[in-house]
């Protein structure tokens, strides 16, 4: 009777499935000491390759987290900007239909390129949205008319503009859809 435990036969508490295996062979009685450290040797190489191939997916999910954290850090200030944006357009509007305002349009227009180009450098986009089929992903309607002109489910009008940064959505646009040319009654 071997009452002397064999001294290199130490199992992994990580991985249980080796342990047993472990201790399976350490049990099996037909192996020398020379082929019982080999396979130890072999059960802790493939311990290391996936340990190191766990660390290697760690690494990228990590990198890939950080160059998202990155892309789209600054998504919840340009969100907050987007009614700032909305009222200057209506003023701008606003300005563009009063005689009396004409010099002040040619400021508000240098201002209003000055925020496409910040926005640009930044990575947001408008969503477009007139005379393009509704897209739930990118629109949402507020409304429904009757249109002889224009085919059931485009859009007729945007009410606001709505915008992406990058690929992800800041907010939608609020659209007025067609229902196509009214049933006649």
């Amino acid at each position: 009777m071997d009452q002397n435990p064999e001294p290199h036969a130490v199992p992994s508490p990580e991985d249980p499935a080796a342990a047993a295996a472990s201790e399976m062979e350490a049990g099996a009685g037909g192996l020398s000491p020379l082929e019982q450290a080999q396979q130890e040797v072999e059960q802790w190489k493939e311990v290391a390759l996936r340990s190191r191939a766990d660390l290697d997916n760690f690494r990228k999910r990590m990198a890939q987290e950080k160059t998202d954290a990155l892309k789209y850090a600054n998504g919840n200030l340009l969100e907050s900007l987007l009614p700032v944006i909305d009222n200057f357009h209506f003023g701008l509007i606003a300005a563009e239909h009063d005689p009396a305002a004409q010099n002040i349009l040619v400021g508000l227009n240098m201002v209003a390129k000055q925020l496409q180009d910040f926005l640009k450098e930044f990575g947001v986009e408008e969503i477009p949205a007139i005379g393009l089929p509704f897209d739930p992903n990118l629109h949402e309607a507020v409304s429904q008319l009757p249109n002889a002109e224009v085919a059931e489910g485009v859009v007729i009008t945007q009410v606001r503009k709505g915008y992406k940064l990058k690929d992800r959505l800041l907010r939608p646009a609020n659209v007025v859809v067609s229902t196509g040319p009214e049933a006649a009654q």
